[in-house]
This record gives structure tokens, C-alpha cells and sequence, in this order.
């Protein structure tokens, strides 16, 4: 059953993230420490790669709810106050990178809290709105910042990833697909459009053009679509995705700190600052707003689609 989550659980991210780091689990094998932070959301340390595997695995739908963006803004503090270092008994990792991935058979993650969206559109509770996407975009943020650290991001996308989960996706340095993946942008079949940071993330990689096609069209893609547009970088084949992302960081163990650094040259380049990502976020607070009663009963369609890929993932 949905609860009504008020504007003072989604602006409280920031002192829970002071006050409840994660519980730490020790090690599930000899080069490798769980960190746990609720049953959303955990993380592994792979010692030997030097990567965190950050998992999530949303209840009741596999979307963004605010108690695990609550979890992922943890997250995000706990590395950046890690100062990319880990401790493995007498040993200290030097974090290289970050991976984004879910715990939840073929659901990468559907994006956002549709069925929220629809009780604040309702009672057109504008901050409470807001709210949510800036704890959207403050996360996204982070990774794509890298956390403030000498960091490779990635994303694996296994399954579905639509909406705030495409977002999500592409945020990283790099997104690595299985061939069964698909992306899109439903947003424009109920009248509104992404609004955490798609357009920014996405206008920086293919461009102006390409970029209004994609989130205007409602159309979802398959992986090898988002490979020949330059959104995603490498395509492996189903349940090769682990390996495939082990493959890609033990071909550059000799070049990662010189492609770390081309990776921040590019943001710099490509300078996209906070204060873009809150401004559009402000547009589509407006823009959703203005929904009609149709376009919610349509918004509530989706939310069904949502309740059906937890139960059958292997629905299209």
C-alpha cells in the first residue's frame, strides 16, 4: 500500500545522512567488504578491481522513491568523506571506481515515483515536488561529478531503464548495456517530460537535435539503438554484464589514471553546473503541474506498467 510521503520526509535526506552512516558487514569473500545501508539499497568493496558496486532494489516498485534516494544520498556522502580509501584488514584500497547496477531481475530501474507525482500533482503541493526532484538531482549530480573524486563512474544496464532511470544511467563516465536493455523516455504520453537532468547529460553527448528527438518521440530503444547514437558505450550480451564490466576495467589497469583524468577534462569542457540542473528542475515542477486530469489517468497507466515489471520483468 502507497503511503502519502509529506514534504518533511523528502527534505530530510541531509541530517539522515549525518546520522545514519551504513552498517558495515564485513566480508563476503577474501577481497571484498558489503556495506549496508537499508534493504533498497547495499554496496560491495571489490578489492582486487578497486571498484564499489552500488545495488538497489526498490520497494514496492523498482523506481526512485524517497526513502531510497534518502539511502542514495548516503551513499554519496560515504564516498565522498571516504576519500576514495578503504581498509581490507591491514590493507588500504585506493577507490577507482563506482558502479551503478540493480539487485532487480530485468529492471534496471523504471524512474520515478509516478504514483507521488500523481497525489502532489493533485493537491498541487509545488514544494513538496520540488523536494523530490532535488533529491533526484542532487544524486545524480554526485555521480556525474564523480563524487568529487579521482573516480571512474559506470552504470550497467540490465533489463528495463526508462525515465529517471535513463537519467540515471547516463550520469556515469560510462554505461555499459546488456543487449536485452531498453531505454526511454515515456514522459510525453502523459504530457510532461524528464526533467532531472536528461536534457543536460543528453545535450552534451549527441547534441540539441538528437536529444529533443529522443525525449520527444515516447519511443523506447533498444541497447544497440543507444549504441550507434553514442549514448551507450559498450554492449555485451545478456547475463554477460558482470564480466563484461570486469573485462573493461582490467583492460585499463595501466591507462585508468590518464582516463580518469580525460573523463574530468570533459566536464570541464562540457561544464554543466548545479544551478542548470535546479533551473530545469523549477520548468518541469511548473509543467507538471499543469497536467490535466486526462494526462494523470494516463500517468496512472503507467504506474500499472510499473506494478507489472515487478511482478514479470520479462513484460514489454
Amino acid at each position: 500500500m502507497d503511503m502519502n510521503i509529506p514534504s518533511a520526509i523528502l527534505n530530510s535526506s541531509a541530517s539522515l545522512c549525518e546520522q545514519a552512516p551504513p552498517r558495515l558487514k564485513g566480508s563476503i569473500s577474501e577481497s571484498s567488504t558489503e556495506f549496508y545501508f537499508s534493504d533498497q539499497l547495499s554496496a560491495f568493496m571489490d578489492h582486487g578491481r578497486k571498484a564499489m558496486w552500488l545495488r538497489w532494489k526498490p520497494s514496492p516498485r523498482p523506481n526512485f522513491n524517497p526513502r531510497l534516494l534518502q539511502d542514495l544520498d548516503r551513499y554519496c556522502h560515504f564516498l565522498s568523506r571516504s576519500e576514495a580509501r578503504f581498509e581490507c584488514g591491514d590493507e588500504v584500497t585506493e577507490l577507482e571506481y563506482s558502479i551503478l547496477a540493480s539487485k532487480v531481475p530485468g529492471v534496471f530501474n523504471l524512474g520515478g515515483d509516478l504514483n507521488l507525482f500523481s497525489q502532489l500533482i493533485q493537491t498541487q503541493d509545488h514544494e513538496a515536488l520540488r523536494a523530490y526532484g532535488r533529491a533526484c538531482i542532487n544524486v545524480l549530480y554526485r555521480n556525474y561529478v564523480s563524487y568529487d573524486l579521482p573516480v571512474t563512474t559506470i552504470s550497467l544496464v540490465q533489463g528495463e531503464c526508462l525515465s529517471g532511470g535513463f537519467e540515471a544511467a547516463f550520469s556515469s563516465d560510462v554505461l555499459i548495456a546488456e543487449r536485452g536493455a531498453r531505454f526511454g523516455f515515456p514522459e510525453i504520453l502523459f504530457n510532461l517530460f524528464p526533467g532531472m537532468g536528461a536534457y543536460s547529460f543528453l545535450e552534451r553527448k549527441i547534441g540539441r537535435k538528437q536529444t529533443e528527438e529522443l525525449i520527444a518521440s515516447g519511443k523506447i530503444y533498444s541497447a544497440d539503438d543507444m549504441l550507434n547514437l553514442g549514448i551507450v558505450d559498450v554492449v555485451t550480451d545478456n547475463g554477460k554484464g558482470e564480466a563484461e564490466v570486469s573485462a573493461y576495467i582490467d583492460a585499463r589497469k595501466r591507462t585508468r589514471n590518464g582516463l580518469a583524468g580525460l573523463a574530468a577534462a570533459r566536464r570541464c569542457v562540457h561544464k554543466l553546473h548545479y544551478a542548470e540542473l535546479n533551473d530545469v528542475l523549477e520548468t518541469w515542477v511548473d509543467t507538471a503541474l499543469r497536467l490535466s486530469r486526462r494526462d494523470l489517468k494516463l500517468m496512472q497507466r503507467l504506474v500499472g506498467r510499473q506494478n507489472d515489471l515487478r511482478h514479470n520483468p520479462k513484460l514489454h
